[in-house]
């Protein structure tokens, strides 16, 4: 009995860390303070829109055409994303659920050296904040889910 309770109360004390940690994500963002580790919300907020610092929105790049690898409108976004090999670096998904250093959408947002081509959003910024880079890692931490 004591051990099913000490259970109970080490998930719980998990749970509630987990919770505190994706709101003080929210507190990171910057130019899209309500911006949560969901699809759904990474749809609204980075890929759908251009923020105040004039970010410009992904699809403005990435909306189907065959000149630019991807899609990222809402209801193509997840099968473009998540468990799909990178067209720049085959042997990266580029986003593989659970690992957000292996997911090649990271090593373009970060500009880390070995990416083909450009630091996302392409030019010369302005680029996403460290705060929003962190909402998607925690996406892809969380499982990458179609939320």
């Amino acid at each position: 009995m004591y051990l099913r309770v000490l259970s109970l109360g080490l998930a719980a004390a998990v749970f509630i860390g987990t919770v505190a940690c994706d709101e003080a994500l929210s507190s990171l963002t910057g130019p899209t303070p309500g911006l949560e580790p969901t699809l759904s919300s990474i749809q609204k907020e980075i890929f759908d829109t251009t923020d105040s610092s004039g970010r410009l929105a992904c699809t403005n790049c990435h909306n189907g055409n065959a000149f630019v690898p991807g899609n990222l409108r809402a209801g193509a976004s997840y099968a473009t994303l998540v468990n799909t090999r990178s067209v720049e670096r085959p042997g990266l998904l580029r986003v593989a659920p659970g690992d957000p250093e292996n997911s090649y959408v990271i090593h373009k947002l970060e500009g880390r050296p070995g990416i083909v081509g450009e630091r996302m959003p392409r030019g010369t910024g302005p680029y996403l904040t460290d705060g929003q880079i962190l909402v998607i890692r925690r996406w892809i931490e969380l499982g990458a889910n179609n939320d």
